[in-house]
């Protein structure tokens, strides 16, 4: 049942670290919160024991430095995270974790909207210092079909993982600001386990709140 805790175990090794200070961290209630922590005194190899209700994303960070700081979707049983000190985020790998699997499916597909949502803010840039009209309409135009695709795109694979908790983790994180019907179409897709996770009831208490103050 739900409220049962169940144990989860993240481990690893990160190459090359001789010291230094790993947290273990999630957001409940929108803080960032310490579960545990670590010295590292010699080498990189780590363990952190905790107990998880219901499956979301956590962060492994060294020494509280944001660029070291990785995210991964917690889940019961053992999660296994394996990198190096010099590219500590990039060279993340991630084992055993089915949500995570799914996440890094997203991304892979989401960081090309992101990467066409850089090339253009540099387009504008350079339109509007050659005072451009045509240029800076046409990018307007480009960047609100862009959006408009990220969004549909994010919906179809929240629905198409219904049974997942990324599902609702992704209508929180990426589509807050979109369209209320796109929202209450995953929600509605959710599976029951997963409207009783920890981001299923936060996705549900996020419409509430949207439709009373809109009434």
């Amino acid at each position: 049942s739900c409220s049962d805790n169940h144990n989860m175990l993240v481990q690893g090794e990160i190459k090359n670290l001789k010291k230094g200070v790993l947290y273990l961290e999630k957001i409940s209630d929108g803080d960032l919160i310490g579960i545990d922590s670590i010295t590292i005194d010699g080498n990189g190899i780590f363990q952190f024991a905790t107990t998880i209700d219901s499956p979301q994303v956590y962060f492994l960070s060294l020494n509280k430095d944001p660029k070291k700081t990785i995210p991964f979707f917690g889940d019961e049983g053992t999660i296994d995270i394996q990198t190096s000190l010099e590219r500590f985020v990039y060279n993340a790998k991630i084992a055993g974790s089915e949500n995570q699997t799914i996440l890094d499916k997203y991304n892979k597909i989401a960081s090309k909207f992101q990467n066409r949502n850089l090339e253009m803010i540099k387009e504008n840039f350079e339109a509007q210092k050659e005072k451009d009209e045509k240029k800076l309409e046409a990018l307007e135009k480009e960047s609100k079909q862009l959006l408009r695709r990220n969004y549909l795109y994010t919906t179809n694979f929240a629905l198409n993982n219904s049974s997942s908790e990324v599902a609702p983790y992704l209508a929180l994180t990426k589509l807050a600001n979109a369209n209320i019907i796109l929202l209450d179409t995953i929600n509605a897709s959710l599976s029951e386990e997963i409207k009783n996770s920890t981001y299923g009831k936060a996705l549900r208490s996020y419409l509430e709140n949207i439709k009373s103050s809109e009434e």
